[in-house]
């Protein structure tokens, strides 16, 4: 079942979102419904306040985009309550996208090597040191649960020149391919 993915300017999205604990009711249900919105929305990530849900759950399946980015190729994770190092390294500028952004993109400094520590579906625990663009994706995916959003990375110029567009979003303006749920509108 194909969930709505909520838009910018919903409140949830804004929001830190809360630790998973082991006795979590329909977890493994949960996670499969939010594959099954990722893949029907063609994202490569997918964080639960997108959906809704103020926990600490993302996935990600990467391998779409192996071919410009070899790192990426089969991964697939499920991460409840993720933690991320950031190690030393470059930080690299890439377009980022975002499926409660639709139709936007815009360039991201990133750091490319971090240490992810979280546990799968099951509450077993992993620690992994991830590079490249899978690093990106993680940290992107992550940021939802802090209640950031890609564009809190960019410069207010930026973010002054996409105003219109971000309103046209609020304002429920914008059409998707797949269900959204627009931002509650405000009563004056």
């Amino acid at each position: 079942m194909r969930l709505p993915v909520y838009l910018y300017g919903h409140p949830v999205l804004r929001k830190i979102a809360a630790p998973v604990s082991s006795d979590y009711n329909g977890l493994k249900e949960l996670v499969e419904k939010m594959y099954e919105t990722m893949y029907d929305s063609e994202g490569v990530g997918l964080a639960a306040p997108q959906i809704g849900l103020s926990d600490r759950i993302v996935v990600i399946d990467a391998d779409p985009v192996k071919d410009s980015f070899p790192e990426c190729e089969g991964r697939k994770l499920t991460l409840i309550n993720p933690e991320i190092e950031i190690l030393d390294g470059e930080t690299v500028v890439r377009d980022e996208g975002c499926l409660s952004l639709p139709g936007l993109s815009e360039r991201v400094p990133r750091v490319e090597n971090i240490r992810l520590k979280w546990v799968d579906e099951n509450f077993e625990p992993h620690e992994e040191v991830i590079t490249g663009f899978l690093a990106r994706i993680v940290q992107h995916e992550c940021d939802h649960l802090e209640g950031m959003l890609y564009i809190d990375h960019i410069s207010m110029i930026r973010k002054q020149l996409i105003k219109g567009k971000l309103n046209n979003i609020i304002a429920g303006k914008t059409r998707c391919d797949y269900p959204v749920k627009y931002a509650p509108k405000s009563r004056k």
